[in-house]
């Protein structure tokens, strides 16, 4: 297993991460544990999660995940073994239930950690991320922001003042942001540089073979700055491991949740296909070529992995063993001309 420390931080991370979002919605609790310890045996020693997982989310289970991983780590007495990264939910999302303000408001942060504490039975959260920007943005399926959110007042100083806090009173260690654009990013940067205040470690963004949109302006910003990107859905949803190009699965997640389009319209199903291809031709396996192609950019810092089974987490955990040579690089990037990220 190879480690790497979030940037500019003292925290040493493996390069995979482990994605939980599945935990209380199609993994039980017996299922999430039997995860965690293989993926922690293997010397995996993230673990990425969130509040209002499971996905899809909903009120009746609302913080599922957060207790299955708290009530593991109270089992296990892995706890300082690990770093356990969480996020706070956004607005615009219909999610009211989750907590009223739905905001970055002081209040709502507060409530929101201390929740998340409870939750994973822990007295600290080494990572803590804002899910998705308060402002209305392109993300989840749009490609850029065709008009601007006047009645949004820019609260990114206040947040950071917030988080301050939180790090001085040794609840929360470092902070990131998620489903973010350039401007945002930017924007937390120059403010934390300007006040003295803490500095965003990671960006959580969606980076895959089917979206490559982080490497238009993020990557740069990325490497120049010194912001780790933590790459989530390298599989497209499940989409890049290949099983549905003969048609959906009804017990995928795509097949339980159509309501997430993003990566089922024509363009995907035709570059997976082309994809596919690549990976027999060099005798791999699709998901194991998508993830090892995810996990060997620069500017990547570590890579979110998530399964329904112990059988595709193991096919997961395997991609890292793997480096892709140049010819299945030059391939992929074929692929990629012909059909630019058709799942932004």
């Amino acid at each position: 297993m190879k480690y790497i420390n979030l940037p500019r931080t003292d925290i040493k991370v493996s390069t995979v991460c482990m994605g939980t979002m599945t935990f209380g919605e199609q993994n039980t609790e017996q299922e999430a544990h039997e995860q965690l310890s293989y993926i922690t045996d293997q010397g995996v020693n993230f673990i990425d999660t969130a509040e209002m997982y499971p996905i899809a989310a909903r009120k009746e289970t609302l913080g599922s995940t957060e207790r299955y991983i708290g009530s593991w780590l109270k089992k296990t007495g892995k706890r300082d073994q690990l770093v356990i990264a969480t996020k706070i939910a956004g607005p615009n999302r219909g999610m009211e239930y989750i907590r009223q303000p739905l905001s970055f408001s002081k209040k709502s942060i507060h409530e929101a950690v201390e929740n998340s504490l409870k939750n994973l039975q822990t007295d600290y959260i080494d990572l803590y991320q804002m899910h998705w920007p308060e402002r209305v943005m392109n993300m989840f399926g749009k490609r850029g922001v065709s008009d601007i959110d006047h009645r949004w007042e820019d609260s990114v100083l206040d947040v950071l003042t917030t988080f301050d806090g939180l790090i001085k009173e040794g609840k929360i260690r470092h902070i990131g942001v998620s489903n973010e654009n350039p401007w945002g990013v930017m924007r937390y940067l120059m403010e934390s540089e300007k006040h003295g205040l803490p500095r965003i470690a990671t960006i959580q963004n969606p980076y895959s073979l089917l979206n490559r949109l982080f490497e238009v302006g993020l990557s740069e910003i990325a490497l120049r700055e010194e912001v780790g990107l933590l790459a989530y859905s390298p599989l497209g949803f499940g989409f890049l491991s290949g099983k549905h190009l003969n048609g959906v699965d009804s017990k995928s997640r795509i097949g339980l949740f159509p309501q997430f389009t993003r990566y089922t319209n024509d363009n995907c199903y035709k570059a997976t296909a082309m994809y596919q291809e690549i990976a027999q031709k060099h005798k791999l396996s699709l998901a194991q070529m998508a993830i090892a192609f995810v996990k060997e950019q620069a500017f990547v810092t570590s890579t979110i992995i998530g399964a329904t089974t112990m059988e595709q987490l193991k096919e997961n955990r395997s991609a890292f063993d793997i480096v892709l040579n140049e010819e299945i690089i030059a391939e992929i990037n074929a692929v990629q001309d012909l059909i630019p990220n058709p799942a932004p």
